[in-house]
């Protein structure tokens, strides 16, 4: 129960869900109490008249009435309007509840005599209804509860104790009334605790999902942005389909497919033309820089590369190294798709000489265009990178081989589509590419009409490097340049990610100054980042408030039925039904004190007869049993250090609260135990109606007569047996998860047996305490009390208003219970949909991140906004291709173009890609796919500097995770020849070393690594042999110390290395245990 009572939230959240609590509960239960209120007094009235006594004889009544009708009426329309509500919350419910304490004390003092019993059900009544349907505080609504008791019970005391002794002991009735008074406070405040905390669950939690929703969105546009910076839109449709498909189905895992084949993103395009780039003098360049310059370098100069691809309608394809190459024409067609290609390689080579005019550093651009048809898309199911093949493609790439520094070279077919838009030149081909040789198509060399201009303005570009360049070294020098370029960080819309939902987050300034203007927040409390929110919290926060709105029940909705209140869904009425209620004890606990309180009453105004006595102790122990099966669980320390017979014991309160049919069958036992034992008093009295107060030879001078009846209980119990039958009542209230249609069921049963047991088979009781109470009365008037004065009539009263009061009750209590229980499941499933893009985020970025490095990216993680860079000491890269592949490819009508072959090379790199999710190859990381070349590395998990602090046998330990890796390649690759009848051969090269990891590229960010070390791994696969592993001598060493064994090639010469001893790794032996002495 203590929890019940929790502390309250911060102020901006109690100031939010006052205003949800008045607009959504409270307003509707205000006018509904009024409406019961002006129905009962209009009720009163005409029982009156029809039970022909004459209003104009009792004045008081009949102002009383008059003066409530007109209060009332009067309260009903000042609360009509919801926003004088709120201005004036306090102040109207305080009017209400003086009105009600008003007319009950009017009712007290009129109508008749006056005794201890009288209008304690109304009492009863405004006690409890100022805790559940008036918009209080529960310290408010204490105090008046309290205030009203006491009022009744010191109003009486003072009166009737200078009254002379003529009624029955007065001490003992007021006792009674203190026991129902008290009683109707702690079933109000239990019931007031529980609504409170169940509606400010639900406000959280609406809130929550809110923040969720907002979240999602987030989620969502973020997951989008990445997506489309891997790939183009209609591309990225279909992928993301089947990675949710992946994530539904355990991640990591791949939909089956029928025909055996992974699934294939190629789609073939004509009229495109293909840009090769190369900056030229890079290589010796990157040598000389730190990683952190280097990384610095390429990510501001392919960033300028996007930016004059994005102003040329290109779309990047890929960075190698220092090589950028992009197409025009993609995704879309465009007819000046060529015309685009130059412009930008133009760009291009006009950026690089301001470069070198402003640095004085000796580099320059050399750009190839062709125009033709492509294959273009995604293969392989790790590290996606948008790809275009086709032999157009290969031409492309050797026209930039071939071609001029600082000029752009095309070919025949691209100046045909330039109309003349540009000047050309024939390009010399006396050392010409063999490839384009072979071809002995006539290329071009297109002339910059802005070329000579700048040649005029070099003089005065030159002064940066004249200034700074003797005294900085020249890599230095172009970093401080390109900076100034100012390009885009890699996954910069992912830097800003929401932080997690908090359910205590105010919301929107905006939204709640709008209900009332009184109702400001202020602008220093309002936590950081909610400024941003405002504009667009305001409509969903609106949102919010009109579905938690209870005269939403009402209307039609997409998850209530109006009328009954059911879920639409049958599946979640179903759970709803079956959903646990750990609650279920608390509803037992106060149950139990209404039946307490019954039995106190019952012994404090009867004269405790046997039967009575032993029919309450029989109750009591089953009220016990209930109560301990209920709070079994609390025993458990007590119950395990018993008989292990006894160990079972605990688990009856979970099966209680988990099993919905047992709780409504000790729900409705528990509330008809209450019904029965209210009424056991009457079942002591006589039947028959035998009363000696009425009898004709009785006068004043009896007056000394007792108030019991000859062998029976005294005849003031039965006005206590209705206030008694009144508390039953209220037992059903107490239950707050019972069904509406039970709880009616219920009421409609005590209703009618009350009804029928005080109206009908006990009616002379009442009829013959009237008797006793008037008798000798001198005053004709007062022969015949007033309705509110005569037990059965005030007991039935009582008993209808409680009736349509609890209904009233019932009916919002089962709608905001159902609302709870669809807002948290609403919730449940807004959380899990955000776990899934969340997760899909974070699998599109390991896609092209590793798995280390995108943490780095992910929302708060972004510990700056620097370009990631990483160094490493020793990184051992693997270089592995199929040259068979390029004789194998050909575009003819039979194959689709070249599709069936790339769906054979998607195949390949796919099977070589499910390697990676094996344990023992945890530690390779794909880099890229070059065409049929399979790039990897080991060794970059390893943290910076690590390496070094370590011996170099265990710093390069991962070499021969390599070699395994190396090898498994082979078999795949054999494995696809049996199926594919092929005879594809491996061609593998490896080296390690140091190098430099980074990731560059605003529009399509790509992680790379850089070095001598890749350069030379590329070389060793380029000049190595089929079906051969080659590595250096450095390498070689390394391996043997690992056990491999390996054997000398020879002095090979290798392009931008001299000449190099090159050693074949033997792939036919694993480890042989101690290292070989040699390595030939």
């Amino acid at each position: 129960m203590a929890r019940l009572f929790s502390p309250r939230p911060p102020p901006s959240e109690d100031l939010f869900y006052e205003t949800y609590y008045s607009l959504s509960q409270q307003y509707p239960l205000l006018l509904l109490l009024l409406v019961i209120v002006l129905v009962g007094l209009l009720a009163l009235l005409a029982v009156a008249w029809a039970s022909g006594r004459e209003l104009a004889s009792d004045p008081g009544f009949l102002t009383t009435m008059l003066c409530g009708l007109g209060g009332f009426s009067l309260l009903l329309s000042l609360a009509s309007r919801e926003q004088r509500l709120q201005r004036w919350t306090r102040p109207l419910s305080g009017l209400v509840w003086a009105a009600l304490l008003a007319l009950g004390l009017g009712f007290l003092f009129t109508g008749g005599v006056v005794s201890a019993w009288d209008q304690v059900s109304f009492f009863l009544f405004v006690i409890f209804t100022v805790y559940a349907m008036l918009p209080l505080g529960m310290r408010d609504a204490a105090a008046a509860g309290l205030a009203s008791s006491l009022s009744h019970l010191l109003v009486l005391g003072l009166y009737l104790g200078l009254q002379p002794d003529s009624q029955p002991a007065l001490l003992p009735q007021l006792a009674a009334n203190a026991v129902l008074f008290l009683c109707g406070n702690v079933a109000g405040a239990y019931h007031k605790a529980l609504m409170e905390r169940a509606l400010r669950a639900t406000f959280r939690e609406a809130l929550s999902s809110l923040h969720s929703r907002r979240r999602l969105d987030t989620e969502k546009k973020h997951q989008e942005h990445l997506l489309l910076s891997i790939l183009p839109a209609y591309l990225a449709r279909e992928m993301k389909a089947e990675i949710m498909a992946r994530l539904q189905a355990g991640q990591g895992s791949r939909p089956e497919s029928t025909n055996n084949f992974h699934s294939l993103y190629v789609k073939r395009h004509q009229g495109v033309s293909v840009l090769y780039a190369d900056i030229v003098g890079f290589t010796r360049l990157a040598s000389e820089c730190s990683p952190k310059e280097l990384v610095l370098m390429l990510n501001e100069l392919f960033g300028k590369f996007d930016q004059i691809a994005k102003e040329h309608e290109c779309m990047r394809i890929k960075i190698l190294g220092d090589c950028y190459y992009c197409v025009s024409g993609l995704p879309l067609s465009l007819p000046d798709h060529a015309i685009n290609c130059v412009r930008m390689g133009l760009d291009m080579c006009r950026a690089i000489r301001k470069l070198r005019a402003a640095t004085g550093v000796d580099i320059n651009m050399r750009v190839g265009v062709h125009s033709g048809s492509v294959l273009c898309g995604v293969i392989g199911l790790q590290k996606w990178q948008y790809d275009v093949w086709s032999h157009d493609v290969t031409l492309a790439n050797h026209m930039e081989a071939s071609g001029v520094p600082g000029r752009v070279h095309i070919t025949g077919a691209t100046l045909a589509l330039l109309a003349g838009a540009y000047a050309v030149e024939d390009a010399a081909m006396e050392h010409g590419d063999p490839y384009l040789r072979e071809l002995g198509e006539p290329t071009y060399l297109v002339i910059d009409p802005r070329a000579e201009e700048e040649d005029e303005k070099g003089t005065a570009g030159r002064l940066l490097s004249s200034l700074e360049g003797p005294k900085m070294r020249p890599s230095l020098l172009m970093t401080r340049y390109l900076e100034s370029w100012g390009a885009a960080k890699p996954f910069a819309h992912l830097s800003h990610v929401e932080s997690p939902v908090s359910t205590s987050t105010p919301l929107p300034e905006k939204a709640l100054s709008s209900f009332s203007p009184q109702w400001s927040l202020d602008r220093s409390r309002t936590p950081r980042g909610l400024d941003d929110e405002l504009d667009t919290g305001d409509a969903k926060f609106f949102q919010v408030i009109e579905q938690l709105n209870s005269q939403k029940q009402w209307k039609q909705s997409e998850d209530f039925n109006p009328w009954t209140l059911y879920f639409r869904e049958k599946e979640m009425e179903k759970e709803y039904r079956l959903s646990a209620l750990p609650a279920f004890k608390y509803y037992a606990a106060c149950t139990f004190l209404v039946f307490f309180s019954n039995f106190i009453i019952q012994m404090l105004v009867t004269n405790r007869p046997p039967a009575l006595t032993i029919t309450y102790s029989i109750t009591f122990l089953l009220f016990f049993l209930l109560l301990f099966v209920c709070f079994s669980e609390h025993l458990t320390k007590c119950v395990l250090k018993g008989p292990k017979m006894l160990h079972w014991l605990p688990t009856l309160s979970v099966l209680v609260a988990t099993r919905p049919g047992l709780r409504v069958a000790l729900g409705t036992a528990t509330i008809l135990l209450v019904f029965s034992m209210a009424i056991t008093s009457l079942v002591f009295l006589p039947a028959a109606s035998n009363c000696p107060f009425r009898a004709p030879n009785v006068s004043f001078t009896a007056s000394n007569l007792s108030w019991e009846l000859p062998g029976s209980l005294p005849l003031i119990s039965v006005p206590y047996s209705v206030h008694c039958c009144v508390l039953g009542f209220l037992s059903c209230s107490l239950f707050l998860h019972m069904s509406f249609e039970l709880k009616l069921l219920l009421l409609l049963l005590w209703l009618a047996a009350c009804c029928s047991l005080f109206l009908h088979s006990h009616a002379w009781l009442s009829d013959c305490l009237i008797a006793r109470l008037y008798l000798g009365a001198l005053d004709s008037s007062l022969l015949r009390p007033g309705v509110l004065k005569e037990p059965k009539l005030m007991g039935a009263i009582s008993f209808f208003i409680f009736f349509f009061t609890l209904l009233v009750l019932a009916r919002q209590n089962e709608y905001y219970c159902r609302l709870d229980f669809l807002w948290k499941k609403k919730l449940r499933q807004e959380q899990e949909e955000t776990e899934t893009m969340e997760n899909l985020t974070r699998l599109l970025l390991e896609n092209v991140l590793p798995a280390h490095v995108a943490p780095q990216f992910i929302g708060q993680n972004r510990r700056n906004e620097d370009l990631y860079h990483q160094s490493y000491e020793c990184v051992c890269v693997l270089f592995a291709s199929v040259p068979d592949f390029k004789e194998f490819y050909s575009e003819s009508s039979i194959n689709h173009e070249g599709l069936e072959c790339l769906r054979l090379l998607n195949e390949i790199i796919a099977d070589f890609d499910e390697l990676l999710s094996k344990p023992k190859f945890s530690g390779v990381e794909k880099i890229k796919t070059i065409c049929s070349t399979y790039m990897a590395a080991t060794g970059l998990n390893a943290t910076s500097g690590q390496d070094a602090q370590q011996d170099a046998e265990q710093s390069c330990s991962h070499l021969g995770t390599m070699v395994e890796f190396a090898v498994a390649l082979g078999s795949k690759l054999d494995v696809i020849n049996k199926h594919s009848f092929n005879n594809f051969r491996l061609r593998v090269g490896l080296n390690h070393g140091p190098v430099v990891a980074g990731v560059i590229g605003a529009q399509k960010p790509q992680y790379d690594i850089w070095g001598n070390t890749v350069n030379v791994a590329s070389r060793m696969e380029s000049t190595g042999v089929l079906g051969k592993i080659q590595v250096t001598e450095e390498t070689a060493c390394a391996l043997q110390s690992l056990g491999y064994t390996c054997y000398s090639r020879g002095i090979i010469k290798v392009k931008g290395k001299g000449q190099l001893c090159t050693y074949f790794l033997n792939t036919d032996l694993t480890r042989t245990g101690p290292p070989s002495g040699t390595l030939g």
